[in-house]
């Protein structure tokens, strides 16, 4: 009887969903602190959600590192800001050679999104014009779509990256506003915000995440998701903080892999039609548990992150096929 409860009590949230009926905050909330025990009825409740606007099928992405480090903010989780140690490779803008060979390799990874990321508070005009010579020759010779994530965007430059060919924009909010000032000091959440309206306007589509595990409260969690709602994100990637050494989070407590896949089934419920992409740290957080999280989210990184170590794509091929899901692959 308790589990019909339960599986009756997530439904509701599913049935809202579906209706586009926005979630209350409590509700938000009551998946956060939902009891372990009642994790399968709601990742099925989730599932219905996933399935009427993504059927099976699983996006897969990959980063290339276009810049490393060399990075004047002073973001306390990431290994290649001003006030990290992290032992990482530090590099300017990769040429366009290394960029074509990247979008070769996303290819083969069977991708359909090429995601250009490069650290730095924004591109310079240099380096912009540099990430466009490349955009265009990757369009021109590949069915790629291409996410661009340069940094905070100055006017005008959103406009040149979507008149080159790039699809989308990321830009992630990261936590929530009020958690915002613990996490970086050198510029501000509603800047974010501003870049990712930048790109919109711009005609990319928009892409803005989070990171769980920086301190952040559930209802806190339960604000970032409606923020994305009311943002229009048609991309959230949702990340899981990798504590990394040398960072000013490295002592941040990993997010229990049941945390994790409510996470997951929140941002589904509370932004039912977008892609919801399981991201950074998946592999460390949820470890044996990762096929459930593709119950919610309908989309995932595959390979290495910016710096730190995703696993081999050969595994989250047989994951996504283990499940029965299909790969959503490139339209030639």
């Amino acid at each position: 009887m308790e589990e019909i409860t339960a599986a009756s009590r997530w439904n509701v949230l599913s049935r809202k969903a579906l209706n586009g009926e926005r979630l209350t905050p409590d509700e938000g909330l009551a998946v956060l602190e939902a009891d372990a025990d009642e994790l399968l009825p709601l990742m099925h409740a989730a599932f219905a959600v996933r399935k009427h606007f993504y059927g099976k099928k699983v996006k897969l992405n990959m980063i290339i590192n276009a810049k490393s480090g060399l990075c004047p903010e002073d973001c306390g989780y990431c290994s290649q800001s001003i006030v990290s140690a992290a032992p990482i490779r530090k590099y300017a803008l990769l040429d366009k050679e290394s960029l074509l060979a990247g979008a070769r390799e996303a290819i083969a990874r069977q991708a359909g999104t090429y995601c250009i990321v490069a650290s730095g508070r924004g591109p310079t005009d240099n380096e912009l014009d540099q990430v466009i010579d490349a955009v265009r020759e990757i369009r021109g010779t590949t069915p790629l779509k291409i996410c661009a994530c340069l940094g905070i965007l100055k006017d005008g430059q959103a406009e040149r990256l979507a008149d080159a060919g790039v699809h989308r924009y990321n830009h992630n909010l990261n936590t929530s506003q009020a958690n915002y000032p613990s996490i970086t000091s050198t510029h501000t959440y509603d800047q974010r915000v501003d870049t990712v309206k930048k790109a919109k306007a711009a005609g990319m589509s928009p892409c803005s995440g989070v990171i769980i595990g920086m301190g952040e409260s559930n209802r806190e969690i339960v604000d970032m998701a409606y923020a994305l709602r009311e943002l229009d994100a048609d991309s959230i990637p949702v990340n899981f903080l990798v504590a990394i050494p040398g960072t000013p989070l490295a002592g941040a407590v990993r997010t229990p892999a049941i945390k994790a896949l409510k996470v997951l089934a929140l941002f589904r419920f509370v932004c039912p039609a977008k892609e919801i992409r399981v991201s950074g740290g998946r592999e460390a957080c949820l470890r044996s548990l990762q096929p459930l999280s593709l119950y919610a989210a309908n989309s995932l990184f595959v390979g290495d992150y910016l710096t730190t170590s995703g696993q081999e794509a050969a595994s989250d091929h047989r994951m996504i096929e283990d499940l029965g899901f299909e790969i959503e692959l490139c339209a030639l």
